[in-house]
Order: structure tokens, then C-alpha cells, then sequence
């Protein structure tokens, strides 16, 4: 069994990088002649001749086809806290995974756009499945002090999906006919092939363990993960113990369900995981990522040189991600959220102010045929906007994000963990469809407006964290807890890191270690009870 936490997150996140695959498959493909021709809905007869000029599918039908995804993936992430809580964290993401390849096969061998519909939607149940509960799964076998950097390698590996089969799909639209893009769709089964039998040899999470009572199992996972096998390793223990009087104490004093989530001492969490999970979708960052070639076709690139433009914003979010990986748990949940926040809207703002300044209503038949109507950008300004949307993509990366998935599973006790991560992930993709499907009409009929929105949310959600987000770095899963029953303002919270090293590399001491348990939220609770 593996017990590197590192090679346990590299294989774990494949999940994510199955969603990854998914986008720029889309993103990629959608402008090519071959695909628009097969699926053609406009005035143009389909041909694969190189003379035929096909406008592809009608805008909101476009839209649809996206958002087809994301709406399975609404679905897929309810299901995802049953399964878990059953089942398992692993056994879960291995259900995913045989759902995504029944789901590829039927993308692959798309007839008619209802079948292509189809298809996505089912590969979207596997990556609602997989998106919810990845992160609960490394955030629980985690040390403290690396937990924000192994469950970032969740965005990390999204953004190595999008990169690896953004450039194989635009190598196979070089292919003559519908091979051209049948090649990528199938291509993108074989990282959940590999996730599948990858996940044989991981543990399971050892809290998941210790709500069945498999508490042997619970203690060699954490010696595994924690102490390379050192089943007496004094941080093993006291997270051993921690981990039992959580589980007694939940056990003894309520039913872990979904309406417990909307009590009043979970709502306030509740309502900040969700949001975590809509904001992320409201800075507009996937919509650059499925409709890049739009944006970019409206700054007057088109064919190849538009495809390689938006490669590049793929390598960027790639690369700064990694300073996510690197110092994510220095700097915490609350100061990415908000420098990423201001960022994101300075470089929205930007580009409305140079669409609405120098751009156009494009001619009849839009940009590079991409869209019925839109708007144009040509020479100095084009270039600009194309810099803002580098410089967009370079401030998410390392902020939203990695800390959207980071952070909701920080925020719940054991009980609701799984159920509690699949709703804050169904926000995430419910959001996700409406964006899909609401752009493509929208650069159509607001046209350069659309930056204005998404600027506004950036805006907002900045606010929105400094008063309502807490710190959660550098804290153990149980010590959150403590937190939010000592209802510590959000802006009060500070990282914690150099606190939990220590405790995790053994310099914790008798006094320190009886101090910690004796402020846990589970005898905190029972000593404000027995006083009430």
C-alpha cells in the first residue's frame, strides 16, 4: 500500500484532470471546420471538401452542448455524498471513473448533436462524482501542513487537462473528416482507466475508517501516511485520539443528514463552502477557458494563430499554479481569495473599457464566423486585450483556483464531510451550466458587457470573503471545528503554520498535547452543555 502522500495526491487527481480533458476538448475543437461542418446548423451545407464554409451549431445550441457537462456534473455531485459515506472516498472515484468511460465512448461516437448531448452529460455525472469527493479524500489522509498544497494538485491537474488535450486536439484538426476530433474524445478515457486501477493501491481515508469503527485500519492509514509506519509516532496518536472523540462524541449526539447542514450551527459554513464554489465560477475563468477562441476571435485572430494564442493562457494557468502548490499553506485561504478577487476585476474592467472604447459591432455572420453577431477589436487595443486576458488567467491560478477546492472540505465536521462537499461542488456546477449556456447568446447580445458582469462579481466576492471567510490553514480538520463554535470573526482567523509543523515533526510535548485536547470542540461542547 502507498503511503507517500505525495504519489497518493498524483494519482487521486487524476479526477480532476478528467474535467480538464473535458474543457479543452470543447474549447479546442468547437472552431474547427471539421466539427462545425458534422453538427452544422447554419445556412452552409456539411462537407469535408475544404470548400464548404459551415457556421457549425446556432449559438444557444453551442451553449447547450457545453453546458451539457457541467449539468450532469450537478447530478453527479449529489450522488457523490452517498456514495462516499457508503462506500468509501475511494470506491466512489472508481465509480466515477467507469462512468466517464461509458460517457466517452459515447462522445466519441456521436451521430447527431442529441447523442453528443448525451454523452457529455454522462461524462459530467463522472466528474461531479469525482470533482466533490477527490478533494474530501486528500484532505483527509493529509498532514495539516500540506493539506492546502495536495488538495491544490486538484486545480494543478485540471489545468494539466486542459493543456495535454487542448494540444492533442488541436494536433488531430490537421485530420481529414470526423476523425479530427472522434480521436480526442476517445483519447480522454484513458487517464480514468489509469485513476481506476491507480486507486487499487491507496488507502482509504482513515476518518472514513473510523466512522465504520475500522479503527486498526484508521491507525496503520495514519502511521502510513504520517510517520512512515510508526504506529506510536506521538502526532499519529494524537490525531488517532482526536479522530475517536469527534467520532463518539457525533455519534452519541446527533444523525449526520443533509437537514443538518441547514441547522443554524452549520448554516453559516454551509453558506460560505457554497459560495467558495459560485464565486469560482463568477470570476468568469471557465468561460475563458471554453470560449477562448470567441474572445480571441473577436481581437481578430483566427485558424491556427487563434488556437496558439490560447494555448498560451493554458501554459499559464498551469505554471502559475505551482506557486499555489508551493506556498498555499503559508499564505492561507483568505489572502489569495482576496488579492485574486481585486486582480481578476482590475483585468475585467480593463477589457470592457477597451472593447467599449475601440471596438465595433462586427460585420453580419460575426467574427471568424464563431457567433451570428458579436463585436471586434483590431490593432494596439486587440493586443491589449488579449494581455488582460493572459494577465486574468495569471491571477486565478494561484488564488480561486486551487483555494475553491481546498477549501470547502476544511470546513465541515466528519459526519457531514461527504454530503456537505457534494452540495458546495453542485453549486460549483450548477453555475457552471448556467455560464456555459448563458455566453455564447451573450456575446451575441450584450457583446462587450459581459466583462462589465464579471467584474462586478469579482468585486463583490472580495467583500463577501473579508467579512464572512475565516482562515483555515494551519489547522487540524478537528481544530476548524473549534473555531466555528467559538464564533471567531472572519477577519480575526490567522494562519496557523509553523504552529502545526511542529506538532507534525513531534516537538509537542505532554502539556501541549493534554491543552489540545482538552480544548476540543467535542469536550468544549459537552462542558457548555452540562453548564447550560
Amino acid at each position: 500500500m502507498i503511503g507517500n502522500i505525495y504519489v497518493i495526491t498524483a494519482i487521486s487527481v487524476i479526477g480532476g484532470g478528467l474535467f480538464g480533458f473535458d474543457i479543452s476538448s470543447m474549447s479546442a475543437i468547437l472552431g474547427t471546420k471539421q466539427y462545425k461542418c458534422y453538427f452544422n446548423q447554419g445556412p452552409h451545407g456539411p462537407g469535408f471538401d475544404g470548400e464548404s464554409d459551415c457556421s457549425g451549431p446556432r449559438s444557444d445550441v453551442q451553449g447547450g452542448i457545453t453546458a451539457s457537462m457541467p449539468g450532469g456534473s450537478f447530478l453527479g455531485a449529489i450522488a457523490s455524498g452517498f456514495l462516499s459515506d457508503i462506500w468509501g472516498r475511494k470506491t466512489s472515484i472508481q465509480i466515477g471513473c467507469i462512468i466517464w468511460c461509458i460517457g466517452s465512448i459515447l462522445v466519441c461516437a456521436s451521430q447527431n448533436i442529441g447523442m453528443l448531448v448525451v454523452g457529455r452529460f454522462i461524462n459530467g455525472i463522472a466528474v461531479g462524482i469525482c470533482s466533490a469527493q477527490v478533494p474530501v479524500y486528500v484532505s483527509e489522509l493529509a498532514p495539516p501542513s500540506k493539506r492546502g498544497r495536495v488538495v491544490g494538485a486538484q486545480q494543478w491537474a485540471i489545468t494539466w487537462g486542459i493543456l495535454i488535450m487542448f494540444y492533442i486536439s488541436y494536433g488531430c484538426s490537421y485530420i481529414n473528416g470526423v476523425a479530427a476530433f472522434r480521436v480526442p474524445w476517445g483519447l480522454q478515457m484513458l487517464p480514468a482507466i489509469g485513476l481506476y486501477f491507480g486507486l487499487i493501491f491507496l488507502p482509504e481515508s482513515p476518518r472514513w475508517l473510523a466512522k465504520k469503527d475500522r479503527w486498526d485500519d484508521c491507525h496503520s492509514v495514519l502511521a502510513l501516511v504520517h510517520s512512515k509506519g510508526d504506529m506510536n509516532a506521538p502526532f499519529v496518536l494524537l490525531e488517532l485520539s482526536e479522530i475517536r472523540e469527534m467520532v463518539e462524541f457525533e455519534r452519541a449526539n446527533r444523525d449526520a443528514s443533509f437537514l443538518e447542514l441547514f441547522k443554524p450551527k452549520m448554516l453559516n459554513r454551509l453558506h460560505i463552502g457554497v459560495f467558495t464554489q459560485i464565486w469560482s465560477q463568477l470570476t468568469g475563468m471557465n468561460v475563458m477557458m471554453y470560449y477562448i477562441t470567441y474572445v480571441f476571435g473577436m481581437a481578430g485572430l483566427s485558424g491556427d494563430t487563434n488556437l496558439i494564442a490560447s494555448s498560451i493562457q493554458y501554459v499559464i494557468n498551469v505554471g502559475m499554479t505551482i506557486f499555489a502548490l508551493v506556498y498555499i499553506d503559508r499564505w492561507g485561504r483568505r489572502l489569495p481569495l482576496l488579492i485574486g478577487a481585486t486582480l481578476m476585476a482590475t483585468w475585467m474592467y480593463a477589457n470592457a473599457g477597451l472593447m467599449a472604447t475601440y471596438g465595433s459591432p462586427a460585420p453580419p455572420g460575426g467574427v471568424d464566423h464563431v457567433a451570428e453577431e458579436s463585436w471586434q477589436i483590431k490593432g494596439a487595443p486587440a493586443r491589449a486585450v488579449i494581455a488582460c486576458t493572459y494577465l486574468f488567467v495569471a491571477s486565478f491560478a494561484p488564488t480561486w483556483g486551487p483555494v475553491s477546492w481546498i477549501y470547502p472540505p476544511e470546513l465541515f465536521p466528519l459526519r457531514l464531510r461527504g454530503k456537505a462537499v457534494a452540495i458546495t461542488t453542485c453549486s460549483n456546477w450548477i453555475f457552471n451550466f448556467a455560464l456555459s449556456y448563458f455566453v455564447p447568446p451573450a456575446f451575441v447580445n450584450i457583446q462587450w458587457k459581459v466583462y462589465i458582469i464579471f467584474g462586478v462579481f469579482c468585486t463583490t466576492m472580495a467583500i463577501h470573503v473579508f467579512f464572512m471567510f475565516p482562515e483555515t490553514s494551519g489547522k487540524t480538520l478537528e481544530e476548524v471545528e473549534q473555531m466555528f463554535e467559538h464564533h471567531i470573526p472572519a477577519w480575526k482567523t490567522k494562519v496557523e503554520f509553523q504552529k502545526i509543523r511542529r506538532a507534525e515533526g513531534g516537538e509537542i510535548d505532554d502539556k501541549e498535547a493534554a491543552m489540545r485536547r482538552q480544548e476540543s470542540p467535542v469536550r468544549m461542547e459537552a462542558t457548555e452543555g452540562k453548564g447550560s
